[in-house]
């Protein structure tokens, strides 16, 4: 259920942020939701072990903003580029953000909760999660992350019947769909951050960023066809047929496509604060503002 991107990786104009039109026209209807509780929401996340995959990304966050400092303003970093990125990925706000937005999705649909409960809570279900867990940790190591590559590349020499079942999963979960969408979305609000405090030209205008950022689509999709399948070797290599086959089937049953949704629509809303704040930290940086 793990999403790879670092910065959240056919993409809808609806999942770059404009506003449908037919969505506008339809009738509303006004529907009495009873609100998942927060004790609700606490449990599913610590079922779920989301403060481990924040742990994870919070390395990760880390290690894209020494990249992000070579590639933006080489040798013009400093200790306080390392603190604000530190702060930007503070741990207790990322779960904060995910918190909120999961209960904001998972409300219409609380059996959906109640059965992802069921699923994980069970000694098949942690298993399932300390692997993703590790294998995302791991692949931090270029090292692990080539010979994860290399797997991959032997499972498609001797049709490894194990990559199909990961290309099922891959389909069933929208993996590279919705991560390329969540990784177009965080790179708009980039953007967005970069133009607020001024490090665009000031003529620049919305429909371009968006050009921009579409630009992107093709590279991002093969950077993550090329992340995804590694991880996924590595991630569900130790689970049985049986295992892997009831993964699927969770992930195929309504319950779980709504989870899936629903875990998407909030790491997207993690990714995207953290993009827009990255976006401005770095336009004052480049521009020589106290950060």
């Amino acid at each position: 259920m793990l999403r790879p991107g670092l910065l959240s990786v056919a993409v809808c104009l609806g999942g770059l942020g404009i506003p449908s039109v037919l969505g506008a026209q339809q009738a509303q209807v006004v529907v009495v939701q009873t609100a998942i509780g927060q004790e609700e929401v606490d449990r599913l996340i610590e079922v779920l072990r989301i403060d481990d995959v924040v742990g994870v990304m919070r390395l990760e966050g880390l290690d894209y903003g020494t990249q992000m400092q070579q590639e933006l303003f080489p040798g013009n970093g400093n200790a306080s580029w390392s603190e604000i990125v530190a702060l930007i990925y503070d741990p207790a706000t990322m779960r904060k953000r995910f918190a909120a937005a999961l209960q904001a999705e998972l409300t219409p649909h609380p059996g959906a909760l109640d059965a992802t409960i069921r699923y994980f809570d069970t000694p098949v279900g942690q298993r399932i999660l300390s692997l993703e867990v590790e294998a995302r940790r791991s692949l931090l190591d270029p090292a692990v992350e080539d010979a994860a590559k290399a797997r991959v590349e032997d499972m498609t020499a001797e049709s490894d019947p194990r990559l199909d079942l990961l290309a099922e999963f891959a389909r069933i979960n929208d993996l590279t769909e919705a991560n390329v969408s969540g990784a177009l979305n965080a790179n708009l609000a980039f953007f967005q951050g970069l133009a607020e405090v001024g490090a665009l030209a000031e003529d620049m205008t919305e429909e371009q960023m968006l050009n921009d950022v579409w630009s992107q689509e093709a590279e991002i999709r093969a950077e993550t066809e090329g992340w995804l399948y590694p991880y996924l070797a590595l991630a569900y290599g130790p689970l049985s047929e049986a295992e892997m086959q009831g993964y699927l089937a969770f992930s195929a049953s309504a319950e779980g496509q709504t989870l899936n949704v629903a875990l998407f629509a909030a790491f997207d809303a993690v990714f995207t604060a953290i993009s827009r704040d990255l976006g401005r930290a770095a336009a004052r940086q480049m521009l020589g503002q106290d950060i």
